[in-house]
This record gives C-alpha cells, sequence and structure tokens, in this order.
C-alpha cells in the first residue's frame, strides 16, 4: 500500500523518467524492446492527469491533517482533466476543507461544482444526501434558513449513510422548524434524531440541550 502512495505521488516523474528511457531504448535497438516501458511512462502520465492523486488525502484525511490533504488538493494542477467522478469528488473535498477553514462563500461555490458534475453519477450515489446535508449545514451559518431547509429535506429524502447524518438532519430540521414556530414539526423532528441515539457526543450533548427547549413548547 505505501508502495502505491509513493507511486501515486511521483507517478508524473517517473513516467516522464521512463519516456526517456524508453526512447534511448527504441533509438539502440528496435520499437518492441522499448514497448513496455513506453506502456508504464504513457499509463503513468496519463493516470497523473486523469486520476491524481486524490487516493492520497484519505491518510492525511484519518490523521485530521487538513494543511497535509489541503496541499495534495493544491498539488492538482489542471482538475478540468480529472474524469467526471474524481472532479466531482476533488471539488467537494474542496469545499470540506474550505467550510473547516469558515471560508462558507468558498465552500458553498466547491460543494455546488461537485454535487452538479457528481449528479447521475453511480460512483456518487450514497454521497449525495451528506453532500446536500453539507449544503443545508452552510445554508444555516449564512442565516438563510429557507434555503437550508430546502438542502436538508433534499438530503433526507435522496438518503443518508447512517444514523449519526440522520440524526444531524433532523436536528438541524428540528432547528429550522423552530424558527419558524412550527412547533408541532419541531417536536417530529426531535423525536426522530433522539430516536436514532447518535453516538456522536456532540450530538448527543445537542439532544440534550435542545430537550430543555421542547419541552416547553406549545403542540
Amino acid at each position: 500500500m505505501k508502495l502505491l502512495n509513493v507511486y501515486i505521488r511521483y507517478r508524473l516523474i517517473i513516467g516522464i523518467l521512463l519516456l526517456i528511457v524508453a526512447g534511448v531504448v527504441h533509438y539502440f535497438t528496435s520499437f518492441w524492446p522499448s514497448f513496455i516501458i513506453y506502456l508504464i511512462a504513457i499509463v503513468s502520465i496519463f493516470g497523473h492527469f486523469f486520476f491524481g492523486p486524490l487516493r492520497l488525502i484519505q491518510e492525511y484525511m484519518e490523521a485530521g491533517d487538513m494543511d497535509g490533504a489541503e496541499k495534495i488538493l493544491n498539488s492538482v494542477t489542471f482538475p478540468g482533466l480529472l474524469f467526471k467522478p474524481i472532479r466531482s469528488v476533488f471539488y467537494t473535498l474542496k469545499g470540506n476543507i474550505a467550510m473547516m477553514k469558515q471560508d462558507f462563500d468558498g465552500a458553498e461555490k466547491m460543494m455546488k461544482k461537485g454535487m452538479d458534475l457528481g449528479s447521475g453519477s453511480s460512483l456518487m450515489q450514497g454521497t449525495e444526501g451528506a453532500s446536500l446535508l453539507q449544503m443545508g449545514m452552510l445554508a444555516m451559518q449564512k442565516n438563510n434558513f429557507k434555503q437550508a431547509e430546502s438542502y436538508i429535506r433534499q438530503a433526507l429524502r435522496k438518503g443518508l449513510p447512517d444514523k449519526e447524518n440522520q440524526a444531524a438532519a433532523n436536528l438541524q430540521m428540528c432547528s429550522i422548524m423552530m424558527n419558524k414556530r412550527e412547533f408541532r414539526a419541531a417536536k417530529e423532528f426531535f423525536r426522530k434524531a433522539k430516536a436514532l441515539k447518535p453516538s456522536t457526543q456532540q450530538l448527543a450533548d445537542q439532544i440534550k440541550q435542545m430537550e430543555k427547549y421542547i419541552s416547553r413548547m406549545p403542540g
């Protein structure tokens, strides 16, 4: 696995060097002895531009090293050359990092690009709901509750990958309904969030805090 990551990181350089070696072999012998070297060189260069280094981001994300992940993303010089599903992931990750940096306008722009590119892709099935939820949370940060409600309702309809995301979506909808003074709907969304019993401490704390307000609501 580490060897593969090293190859991905340096495959453009490897491809160029192999192309030079293949040219030398071809010059001094003939085409066929250099064919395999040419092939590996072309595949390496092709992979660099059309697949990119996104596989390398996983280890940085798991370690919580957002700066390292951002450096990998910034190393993609021509994102327009990436295959469409990979380009969608690229922009979604850019949006996630922008969101962590509190750059909400930049995050929204990147995530919309990612969603537009990923729409209808079989590789993106199951992630569209999570992206819509993130867009809803972005809209809430900007106090655009109408847009937030639209995104989060879409996220719930599309389906979310786990109970943590489902609970978060229902809690956000509860907050929106409270803001609209639609207390019956707020209670229903809160009931759904609580029934999911999320294990994330932050969500569990939010449920406990919100329960104090829910119990005082009319309706």
